[in-house]
């Protein structure tokens, strides 16, 4: 999304010098891509294992929530800096500097993954309008397929709406849950012993390893990168000096922060709501278990409540995954293909899933599983490209910023690699 004439025009006056309150009032247009992102972390996946961990184990995995979104902070900052400083994503970007055999590789795993997102999210959606309306589930499979389609077709004026439909979803999600929460209740002692590390057994440290684990998808990695270019008008020249690079990094670091806050804070929403409701109860194996369950405890509001926030979570969900397809054919191919048949060919397994009468929860998990793979696919080249000073100039990163993120993304692969093992064996 590129900037209006007047936003363009206002913007290196604003981020170079301009008094605070002028200054807070033009930053508000440039916030946006973040929240994009942000679905991710409140995918229908993150419902299930968050309701599981409050349930199997109170407050005990609340700061495992809290060190997975500060991870995510850090990563989706990095992305986002990268677009803004080289104009280009990180799809494109792996292309122009990587083998071209190399490429292909990322680009056949990246389709991959968003096959994977793709069945999570429509799988999540169907689940959602069974719960609401009592659509069987292939049925609600289409019918969310064809909404994030359309949901989609925002981004033919631009960047702006699309950013805009999105974050009213990610509103409602965190609406639907917050609802839920004013309901269930927060026991501050709780709250505060769940924010000091620690595990309750081996199962719960597995549970763990599947939170961190999964805390990054990588398709909003590649999202991220392609929304970033643009929208801060003219960074060539607002970014020539160090105090102008700082004033646009804050600007980009604001929307990360704001986006993955609200994210985290669903997250958190979730798993308190399971600790006072579900604690020792064996009834959160499944999304629809879920559902009965805080209808039998808080009354048909609460339970209400929940299927349109998953609802609104598959949709926007769906609709981002789609989108990463379309960001990672063009960078990494320099092709395209028409969005409907894109729609077509990532929707197929879902609704093999939901003919075949497979279990949504567990189609879930799995799905989530062929994420961890995709994860130092996106990472790894992140954290190469951001570290190059002939590629970012004066935005490269800090030594400590490389350091850092080398950290996250090891340990985010380890514990992928750690889950999987554990799955398979």
């Amino acid at each position: 999304m590129y900037l209006s004439k007047t936003e363009a025009a206002v913007l290196p006056t604003t981020l170079l010098g301009a008094g605070r309150p002028a200054a807070r009032r033009r930053i508000w247009p440039l916030l946006g891509p973040a929240f994009v992102a942000a679905v991710a972390y409140v995918d229908p996946g993150n419902v299930a294992t968050n309701f599981s961990g409050g349930a199997a184990f109170g407050y005990t995995l609340l700061w495992v929530i809290v060190a997975a979104n500060l991870m995510a902070m850090l990563v989706q900052s990095l992305t986002a800096k990268l677009g803004m400083a080289t104009g280009r994503d990180l799809p494109t970007l792996c292309r122009e500097r990587l083998p071209r055999s190399l490429t292909r590789l990322l680009w056949l795993q990246a389709e991959v993954v968003a096959v994977a997102t793709d069945l999570a999210e429509i799988v999540g959606g169907a689940v959602a309008l069974d719960l609401l309306f009592g659509v069987p589930l292939p049925v609600g499979g289409c019918i969310t397929a064809v909404v994030a389609f359309v949901l989609l077709g925002a981004q033919s004026r631009g960047h702006r709406p699309f950013e805009r439909v999105i974050t009213g979803l990610l509103l409602v999600i965190g609406g639907g849950f917050g609802y839920t929460l004013v309901g269930a209740g927060v026991d501050l002692g709780g709250l505060a012993g769940g924010m000091v590390p620690s595990f309750d057994g081996p199962d719960s440290l597995l549970l763990a390893t599947g939170i961190l684990g999964a805390t990054v998808m990588p398709h909003v990695v590649y999202v991220h990168s392609a929304l970033t270019p643009g929208r801060y008008g003219d960074v060539v020249t607002a970014g020539r000096t160090a105090a102008g690079r700082r004033r646009l990094l804050r600007a980009q670091r604001l929307d990360v922060l704001l986006a993955m806050g609200l994210a985290g804070v669903v997250n958190a929403a979730m798993l308190v709501v399971a600790a006072q409701l579900f604690t020792g109860s064996a009834d959160t194996g499944s999304l629809e278990s879920v559902h009965a369950g805080l209808g039998d405890r808080l009354g048909a509001g609460a339970a209400a409540a929940f299927g349109i926030a998953l609802l609104a979570s598959g949709f926007a969900s769906s609709s981002v995954g789609t989108h990463a397809g379309q960001v990672v054919m063009a960078g990494f191919l320099r092709r395209s293909i028409p969005v409907l048949t894109r729609r077509a060919v990532t929707l197929a397994p879902a609704l093999a899933v939901l003919l075949l009468g497979g279990d949504p929860t567990r189609a879930l998990v799995w799905s989530q599983v062929v994420l961890c793979f995709g994860i130092p696919f996106a990472l790894v080249p992140l954290l190469w490209l951001t570290s190059r000073r002939d590629l970012m100039g004066g935005w490269v990163n800090r030594r400590v910023t490389t350091a850092a993120g080398a950290v996250v993304a090891a340990l985010i692969i380890g514990l992928n690699l750690h889950l999987v093992a554990d799955l398979l064996l």
